[in-house]
């Protein structure tokens, strides 16, 4: 009997022995499986060339695991630092070249015409232009003028401006922004047309008038050209015409 008492007392004391042991085994491993995952995070240093790294960090975070990081300094726009399992790694290094790619250089070819309904004469080089014959069509003006002519270059996404007209007196802004998933390609173009007048000085610093004569977006496909708008000329028998043509050019 006193065998038994003693066996059932050794086998109670193993069993809170061991029992706690067992109860902690699956917090261990889980601990050590994230120690090992740790150990086999991959970390790269990425230099961008195009792109800045706080415009693409929340993208790439779609594929970031629980323990990977992204870390981004706004004092270093261009490089970004990813810390992940080699998988994911690669899944954002592939994002990542996605991204960073050379914007799309855009050539404006832009046209100022002066249209008038007293004056009939037409320049000659507008004569046979098929845009201007559609004009005559649609408005009322009998004659038409080119006041200026001139090219814009810009990148996507980045505004250009510039100053035209036989006086200077025109101020053109545009901002492209290319739509790459159509052939042709898609140039949607925030497009202002401002004349500038100066009255005078005042303490040898220009006073000057800023008229917006035209504020648009317009769709244009890569090639194509097309009659932005008209706009009349102090309320009178005359108005300016912006016609542009836009290419995206290597």
């Amino acid at each position: 009997m006193k065998k038994t008492i003693i066996a059932l007392i050794a086998l109670a004391l193993t069993v809170a022995v061991v029992g706690p042991v067992l109860a902690e085994d699956p917090a261990q491993e889980a601990a050590q499986e994230q120690r090992a995952e740790m150990k086999n995070l991959r970390k790269e240093i990425v230099k961008l060339k195009y792109v800045r790294a706080q415009d693409i960090e929340k993208l790439l975070y779609t594929f970031v695991s629980r323990d990977g990081r992204i870390m981004v300094n706004t004092n270093m726009p261009a490089v970004l630092t990813v810390s992940d399992t080699p998988e994911n790694v690669e899944k954002i290094l592939a994002a990542i070249r996605e991204l960073d790619v050379k914007p799309a250089d855009v050539l404006f070819t832009v046209q100022l015409v002066l249209g008038s309904e007293a004056d009939a004469v037409t320049d000659a080089e507008l004569q046979n232009d098929p845009i201007v014959k559609e004009l005559r069509k649609l408005l009322r003006f009998k004659g038409y003028t080119l006041l200026d002519a001139t090219l814009v270059r810009t990148v996507n996404r980045d505004n250009a401006k510039v100053k035209f007209g036989p006086k200077a007196e025109f101020e053109l802004d545009l901002r492209p922004d290319v739509a790459g998933d159509s052939k042709p390609p898609v140039i949607k173009t925030d497009i202002q047309l401002e004349r500038i007048e100066q009255l005078g000085f005042a303490a040898e610093k220009p006073i000057t008038n800023v008229a917006t004569l035209i504020r648009t977006t317009l769709n244009v496909k890569s090639g194509e050209r097309t009659v932005v708008g008209v706009s009349k000329l102090d309320g009178g028998d005359k108005g300016l015409i912006l016609i542009i043509s836009a290419k995206i050019v290597d």
